[in-house]
């Protein structure tokens, strides 16, 4: 199973429109997760043209967003549970605000955004998972977004890949 991952889209605030290879790169997923600061409703409808999305709202997510989404959930993937969240907050760093979101429930991933910056390691048992930003890349050199595999035999792995348009 091939699960499409990306967050901090901020269409139209940081750039027009996703990058044509998001498009490439998610073709062929079962399942796309965003990690919020979406910001207009019509990056899920684009996304829900390729597979199912999951989705949950961030700090620059207008109320309409804020409504209808929520802050936090835990996707069943393959018999994986995946953390989704956003990650901001005013204690800790955004990896310990992720992944203390989920302290009290068995996931094998969390997925968090809010900083910009990729991340894909191992806490334990749990893939920590931040795919970076599409559109801003901050402090990186590429735009980013992601894929987790969830192979045959029950492993998870994560995959950071450049979306860059250049």
């Amino acid at each position: 199973m091939r699960i499409g991952v990306l967050s901090d889209t901020h269409i139209p605030g940081r750039a027009r429109a996703l990058p044509g290879k998001i498009f490439g790169l998610f073709a062929g997923v079962d399942l796309i997760l965003h990690a919020g600061d979406i910001t207009i409703h019509d990056v899920l409808d684009e996304l829900a043209a390729l597979a199912p999305v999951h989705a949950v709202c961030g700090n620059m997510d207008p109320y309409e967003l804020r409504y209808s989404i929520p802050r936090r959930q835990v996707v069943t993937a393959a018999g994986k549970r995946i953390g989704l969240i956003h990650g901001d907050g005013a204690a800790g760093s955004t990896k310990v605000r992720a992944l203390s979101a989920f302290s009290d429930e068995e996931v094998d991933a969390v997925v968090f955004g809010h900083s910009h910056m990729p991340t894909c390691e191992r806490h334990g048992s749990i893939l920590l998972f931040n795919p970076g930003s599409p559109t801003d890349r901050r402090f990186g050199l590429h735009l980013t977004a992601g894929i987790i595999h969830i192979t045959s035999d029950g492993g998870l792995e994560g995959e950071i890949c450049a979306v860059d348009d250049k």
